[in-house]
């Protein structure tokens, strides 16, 4: 095939618009060093080189880039937080993609992991740093494969190693392979991980990673689409990446959506200017809900995000309007569900991942999941209570707790689940398993009545058991 000719990852669905970030799916080699080197590669690097450090922390603290994790902290803000004068530090890449719906990440690892590697070099050079973990979920065994070979030829090439471009800046570069765990996503169990221990998250405080991190010395941990964007930024200047998107969520963002519509896959859109209904209706993305079905429900944000309806299809994909209408744009997968979607049986399969995913240290967590998942399967498999409905919204109350009275809790609450979630667990994960059962509820409470069998609680029996002598 011509390497000239299109040839987009697959999953990666190529819209008009700029490409920060994108630009290389279009080539079959686009992994390759030379491939990587022929279409501007390197050259951020080559001109942060060129800086002083301080100034090329400032220019990526100028050009406002939001992580993209699912926090949506400003990187270069991160960055300042690591205290003076105490080394070693470290740079951690969290590419444990794991929030369900979500697969942009691997994308970007898959199909240009120079780009990620140069962009973990400048976030080196610009914060002094020698050492940096490259953190890949276990089940992505194509994009380990890919960055171990991008590895080996930057290092060949001289790009990372001893003494880079000839300059006295040296980065060592440590490619981790995870075992496969949701909680290894929330970057204090990552490092748990990463010194070989049981992922399980730290209290913070006093672990905040920048202060007290991997091994004991701070840390920084960004998201991969986060460091991805680097060395566009270095390259065209911070001035050049806020012309995209709005004045507060500046450039561009990677969507994974999947679901009920005729094209899902990954989109590379500009902040705060594409709406929901431009991304699930326009020709030049999703063209629609499948089958000419309707809109009944969509999570905006990875299965840990409270879930949209109709009347939020022309909020802006933006973090601040989606966090003040209640959810979250989370880790940037979309899931659509049509008319035709159980409501019950959809918030099971979303209760059922954070229950087997929950690494059981917390025990709202450890318990309330499970709690969770036994009583919405009861439920839906026709066995529910009439009082399994409070029961659920009150084991929620524990793990997440809320303002609101929960016998009042009902479909017309709207406004009643607060957001961001107040947790009684070290992690979000618990709250996580909140949002889909407080969502479903207070829009589709006649389906989880419909539901259930309309019969008491088994009586408990105040009679003495005999026992034969």
């Amino acid at each position: 095939m011509n390497n000239s000719a299109p040839a987009f990852a697959a999953g990666y669905i190529n819209n008009d618009g700029p490409k920060l970030i994108t630009e290389r799916f279009q080539f079959e080699d686009s992994f390759t060093l030379e491939r990587f080197l022929n279409t501007g590669g390197y050259n951020g690097l080559r001109k942060a080189l060129e800086k002083k450090p301080s100034e090329v922390h400032d220019e990526v603290r100028e050009a406002v880039l939001l992580g993209r994790g699912g926090a949506g902290f400003p990187a270069g803000v991160k960055w300042g937080f690591c205290p003076e004068g105490v080394w070693p530090r470290y740079l951690v890449v969290n590419g444990d993609e794991s929030e369900p719906g979500t697969y942009k990440d691997r994308l970007l690892m898959e199909r240009d992991p120079h780009q990620l590697i140069e962009g973990c070099l400048i976030a080196c050079y610009a914060l002094g740093l020698s050492q940096c973990f490259l953190y890949v979920r276990g089940e992505m065994a194509l994009a380990q494969e890919r960055i171990a070979n991008a590895l080996n030829e930057a290092y060949e090439a001289g790009y990372v190693g001893r003494n880079i471009l000839g300059q006295d800046f040296s980065v060592d570069i440590v490619l981790h392979w995870g075992a496969g765990a949701y909680i290894v996503g929330e970057e204090t169990a990552l490092i748990e991980s990463l010194e070989g221990n049981r992922g399980m998250p730290r209290l913070k405080p006093p672990y905040f990673p920048a202060a007290i991190g991997l091994y004991g010395q701070p840390t920084i941990v960004n998201n991969v689409e986060t460091l991805s964007n680097i060395p566009w930024i270095i390259d065209n200047g911070a001035s050049a990446y806020k012309e995209m998107g709005s004045e507060t969520s500046p450039g561009t963002r990677l969507f994974a959506i999947s679901g009920h519509v005729n094209r899902p896959g990954v989109y590379e859109v500009e902040q705060g200017v594409t709406t929901f209904r431009d991304l699930f209706y326009g020709e030049n993305f999703c063209q629609g809900i499948r089958n000419g079905k309707e809109l009944k429900m969509f999570i905006p944000g990875g299965g840990s995000a409270p879930w949209f309806f109709e009347e939020h299809l022309d909020l802006p994909l933006e973090a601040r309007p989606i966090g003040d209408a209640g959810s979250m744009l989370g880790s940037g997968a979309i899931v659509v569900m049509d008319e035709t979607t159980d409501a019950v049986k959809a918030c099971l399969r979303v209760v059922r991942f954070f229950a087997r995913e929950s690494c059981g240290k917390c025990s709202p967590c450890r318990e309330g999941t499970t709690w969770e998942e036994k009583i919405l399967r009861r439920i839906y498999e026709g066995d529910g209570r009439p009082s399994d409905i409070e029961l659920l919204l009150d084991i929620g109350d524990n793990i997440s707790p809320g303002p609101y009275p929960v016998a009042a809790f009902s479909e017309q609450d709207l406004e009643a689940v607060p957001f961001p979630p107040r947790q009684t667990t070290i992690c979000p994960l618990g709250p996580s398993s909140v949002a889909p059962i407080t969502s479903a509820i207070r829009r589709f409470r006649t389906e989880f009545e419909t539901l259930i069998t309309q019969r008491d609680s088994i009586p408990v029996s105040a009679a003495p058991i005999e026992v034969e002598q």
